[in-house]
């Protein structure tokens, strides 16, 4: 590689570009167009979902990586240039016929993730690595022995200690073996999952969570969790294997196989074969402009999560190197190499500048401190987020004070819960999730990034450097490679982490704008004019202050004398761990319980206590926020429908508001009651299940309307519209309403108090109230019976 290079010595070539949608491949793709002007490109591109291949790449050409070349050519003019030098083939890996003229194929295409499930990471970079190589001995093959220029990564080479040269690697892993073993992990693993114990182990911690809102909340989420194993226990038959090879994660031992393949299938056969492994690409040096990045990569989630506070402390060794190397260094040493076929043998190149440029942890980490030191990230209307400072304190104290925080976050959690709803506990609860979201990222960039941040390595980059030292001296001014050009502070501060932390800036300012819109406009946001959107609400809760309880005291109460209500009061208490224990579980086991109650009343008699008594204490629970909203839904010509477990009786001061009340309706026998039900009451997916039946019935669009409840056991209906409105919910509900960013609304602050009503209630009509005082009547320490014991 001493010998000087021509200026471009790929002229009239025709290259096979594979991964051209990723990162890497992007670069080289624009590179090739931009920089390589008698090169054709072909490209293998799969088809994702309806998009095939060529809409894929008239996706790419508008990425910001063509912008630049773009903009020197003009649109018309680009697009020109790929019809006449670019071709699309559609397929993945060894599914299709590949030119016949290949000079050198760039293959690039791998999943990147470190942790995939294990049979995900052996078909791409094991198994699509063998088909290519297949089909390039069946179709280029047949014109010669096209240059391949393999991608691998520098961390091939497992986690080990001191220099690593660039040689083929010393291990003697049967790759066929292992990727037919990781193949068989899906059947095994899925077949595990569906054992008894484990589907019952999910269907209980589904339970715990799920059961208010209803059966087929509980059975979806058991699914999701038995899904979730099978991918954590992939995620661990890669990892767990990898590292009883000596490789850190699935992706690098996958990667250290690839490579296998490639000399087996190729060099061996006596065709040219070099294999760059690239270190930790990162955001452009200067091409195509200095920061350009498509998406976060392997350092910037760290850079990120650090910026917002979300990491206090981190398990790296400070003398450790971040072997990082910009993608356009990268992208030249590639098409150098290309250029470059190895006269005998497969040739190895590190494009990294850990050995000629190192750049230590904790250097890295000083210089990202500084800058956020001075470009801080936006705390949404909070100010801005003061970066922590690390102290280092080595992997295991990390991994104690992580374990420790995790256990208490999930202890703080199970009493937040159990505490009855309130402002101040939803508080400690959103606090609470900030907390566990710093811990969640951290055990996360622990688990998977922590052997990268405490390795020991070098990686020799000798070869790097006579490639480079073998360009022209005007062609090495913008096709280099040499990583001492790299200053770290003017990389990482003006270039680096001004890209990457740019889009969530720019979250966060409009974040912060739409929190002072809000605060500053007193007035709601306006509701579309429709006929065919429906506002849906419940009622104990989210239109009054009060519950099924409150409702039977009201009534109890009011005809009795004040003398018999410590005994009244003392069978309710009796009974309410048995209430607890149904609301907690069901709700319609609740209302089943509860209104028994009723048995002996005269239907008619209740009837006329609402009419007379009862009705204005309902009104006078009912919450101004709730009445005006439904006033605006009915202005806005929504249909408002009233759905509650409640008695219908209760209800019916409440039904001028709606144009539809569903309410449980008491069985009746010769105008007594008997304590049960009609029909089974509406409660959790019933409510759902009722909303889309009715909204099919009347022609109404679900996506556009608005359902507003307090209760997780009402998650089913407001899963079913596209605008649901939570109010004053409970804690479990308060805890999945911010997951979903779902609005919350307080609202009661001047609904009349419990104590008052019920004052009002007694001192109303007596004449009217005594007519029921005898039937509406449970005998003290009388369990109903069917109450859950």
């Amino acid at each position: 590689m001493s010998s000087a290079m021509s200026t471009n010595e790929l002229a009239g070539s025709h290259v096979l570009l594979t991964g051209a949608t990723g990162f890497l491949g992007q670069a080289t793709l624009e590179r090739l167009l931009s920089s390589y002007p008698d090169t054709h490109v072909s490209l293998l591109i799969r088809p994702r979902g309806e998009r095939g291949a060529t809409d894929r790449l008239r996706a790419l050409l508008r990425k910001n990586v063509f912008r630049p070349l773009s903009e020197r050519l003009g649109a018309e003019e680009l697009a020109r240039l790929v019809r006449e030098r670019v071709t699309v083939i559609e397929g993945g890996l060894g599914s299709v016929t590949l030119p016949a003229d290949l000079d050198v194929v760039i293959h690039g295409a791998s999943t990147v993730s470190f942790d995939p499930p294990v049979d995900e990471a052996f078909r791409t970079n094991v198994s699509g690595v063998a088909t290519l190589y297949e089909a390039l001995h069946h179709g280029a093959g047949k014109a010669g022995s096209p240059h391949v220029v393999h991608i691998s990564t520098a961390y091939v080479a497992g986690t080990r200690k001191g220099v690593v040269a660039e040689v083929a690697l010393d291990h003697g892993v049967d790759w066929q073996l292992e990727l037919q073993m990781a193949l068989a992990a899906r059947v095994d693993v899925e077949r595990e999952s569906r054992r008894p114990e484990v589907l019952r182990r999910a269907l209980a911690q589904a339970g715990g969570q799920h059961a208010k809102a209803g059966p087929q909340s509980t059975a979806a989420d058991a699914e999701r969790l038995r899904t979730e194993w099978v991918t954590r226990r992939l995620v661990d038959y890669g990892r767990t294997r990898a590292r009883s090879l000596g490789w850190p994660d699935v992706y690098t031992l996958t990667k250290a196989l690839g490579e296998r393949v490639a000399e087996q299938r190729w060099a061996q056969a006596g065709r040219p074969l070099s294999v760059v492994r690239p270190a930790i690409v990162e955001s452009a040096l200067r091409h195509p402009y200095p920061g350009w990045i498509d998406g976060f990569k392997m350092a910037d989630p760290l850079i990120i999560a650090y910026g917002r506070g979300l990491l206090r402390e981190f398990p790296g060794l400070p003398d450790s190197v971040m072997d990082v190397i910009p993608v356009d260094l990268v992208v030249n040493a590639i098409l150098a190499t290309a250029a470059r076929p190895p006269a005998t043998g497969p040739t190895y190149l590190h494009v990294s500048s850990g050995a000629s440029n190192p750049l230590t942890f904790q250097n890295m980490y000083a210089l990202c401190r500084e800058y956020f030191d001075n470009h801080p990230m936006p705390d949404g209307d909070r100010g801005h987020i003061a970066p922590p400072t690390w102290r280092f304190p080595g992997s295991q104290q990390v991994e104690l004070t992580l374990s420790a925080g995790e256990r208490a976050a999930a202890l703080a959690e199970r009493v937040l819960l159990a505490l009855p709803p309130s402002k101040r506990s939803q508080d400690w609860l959103t606090s609470l999730g900030r907390q566990q979201q710093e811990l969640v990222q951290l055990r996360e960039y622990a688990d998977l990034y922590g052997v990268y941040v405490r390795a020991e390595v070098i990686y020799d980059d000798r070869r790097l450097r006579e490639l480079h030292a073998a360009l022209p001296a005007k062609r090495a001014l913008d096709h280099g490679f040499d990583p001492t050009v790299i200053d770290w502070r003017t990389y990482l501060q003006d270039v680096h982490c001004p890209s990457i932390t740019a889009t969530v800036r720019r979250a966060g300012q409009r974040r912060a704008r739409s929190t002072a819109d809000h605060r500053g406009s007193p007035s709601k946001p306006v509701l579309p004019e429709r006929t065919d959107v429906a506002a849906v609400f419940d009622l104990e809760g989210t239109i009054v202050n009060s519950n099924v309880v409150e409702s039977y005291l009201w009534a109890r109460l009011a005809t009795m004398p004040r003398s018999g209500w410590l005994p009244e009061l003392a069978d309710l208490a009796r009974c309410a761990p048995r209430y607890l224990y149904a609301e907690r579980h069901d709700r319609g086991e609740l209302l089943r319980a509860f209104l028994r109650r009723y048995a002996g009343a005269r239907a008619d008699e209740l009837r006329t206590l609402v009419t007379d008594v009862l009705g204005n204490a309902l009104l006078h629970r009912v919450m101004p926020e709730a009445t005006r909203q439904i006033r605006r839904h009915r202005a806005a010509g929504h249909r408002t429908v009233l759905i509650t477990g409640a008695v219908d009786l209760h209800v019916e001061p409440l039904s001028v508001l709606f144009d539809e009340v569903v309410a449980s309706r008491m069985h009746a026998k010769d105008g007594v009651l008997t304590g049960f039900l009609e029909t089974p009451p509406l409660v959790d997916e019933a409510r759902a299940a009722w909303l889309r039946h009715y909204a099919q019935a009347n022609g109404l669009h679900l996506d556009r309307s608005y359902a507003y409840a307090d209760s997780y056991s009402d998650r089913p209906l407001l899963e079913a519209v596209g605008h649901p409105q939570v109010v004053n919910p409970d804690s479990q509900l308060f805890r999945h309403a911010r997951r979903r960013r779902w609005v919350v609304h307080r609202w009661g602050a001047h609904t009349g108090g419990l104590l008052e009503v019920l004052l009002d209630v007694t001192r109303a009509d007596a004449r009217a109230a005594a007519r029921v005082g005898t039937r509406v009547d449970v005998r003290p320490g009388q369990v109903p019976q069917g109450a859950p014991r």
